[in-house]
């Protein structure tokens, strides 16, 4: 628990009520102006319903999450690489994770996922029969360059990539062609994981778990960088995982409506 955060005046011991209050508004007690007021009301009255100790972890979590780094699948046909994916993406705080289906649609293996599915955004691009272009145009859009993992003569190892010159989509592809022509032409990077061996390459599920350790670990070292979730974000990320933490939520949002008429 965040017991550092807790006024003097309250004691977690004997005040659970004061306690949980004080969780449940800290989330938006210094966001600015621009944030969902309604959306803000409804996370305090959603999280009566739930523990303090809940509260605070997520708050915790939140404090961890980004979208500085996020991964681009590109057509990965065996579900539980895609599935791993999720699930490494979420232990690292990466919260959206982009999945491109242009044969291969993605079908979370709940074996493998373990309820990560719950907790990050997946983002899915299924329209056309390549939809490629569409994912990363809009990702560049966004503010992202796109650095596809994929060995090239113009990459650099991933021990020397510069977090520093912006918001980074990395892309990984599919398992035996590997990553299509569209990709590597939208490319503004590209990016490889040095090896010594024969083989001279991992599976994608375990290259990514590579990338991401080094990256959120090297992206957390440096203050110069702001890596975590705006205020907005936040709001929207908390209020998602509140929503999958309670049993008939639906009911609880009617009676929410209801209150504020």
């Amino acid at each position: 628990m965040l017991n550092w955060l807790i006024p003097s005046s309250i004691s977690p011991e004997k005040n659970s009520k004061e306690l949980h209050k004080f969780y449940a508004a800290l989330f938006f007690t210094f966001a600015p102006a621009k944030i969902n007021k309604m959306e803000a009301k409804l996370i305090q009255f959603l999280s009566e319903f739930v523990t303090p100790e809940r509260l605070a972890l997520f708050n915790k979590i939140l404090s961890f999450r980004t979208n500085y780094l996020t991964v681009v699948l590109e057509d990965l046909y065996q579900t539980q690489n895609a599935s791993a994916v999720v699930r490494t993406s979420e232990c690292f705080g990466i919260q959206n994770i982009h999945v491109i289906e242009n044969t291969h649609v993605f079908q979370a293996n709940k074996d493998v996922v373990r309820g990560s599915t719950n907790w990050v955004t997946v983002n899915r691009y299924n329209r056309t029969e390549m939809n490629t272009p569409e994912a990363l145009q809009k990702l560049r859009q966004e503010g992202y360059r796109i650095v596809v993992a994929t060995p090239h003569e113009h990459d650099v190892d991933l021990e020397e990539f510069d977090l520093e010159k912006g918001k980074a989509a990395i892309v990984f592809g599919c398992e035996r062609p590997g990553l299509t022509e569209w990709a590597k032409k939208e490319a503004d990077e590209f990016m490889k994981i040095p090896m010594v061996g024969f083989t001279e390459s991992l599976n994608v599920s375990v290259a990514v778990s590579v990338v991401l350790h080094h990256l959120t670990h090297q992206l957390r070292k440096k203050s110069t960088i702001d890596w975590q979730l705006s205020e907005v974000e936040k709001q929207k990320v908390m209020l998602d995982w509140l929503r999958v933490s309670l049993k008939r939520v639906d009911l609880l949002e009617k009676k929410f409506e209801e209150l504020n008429k």
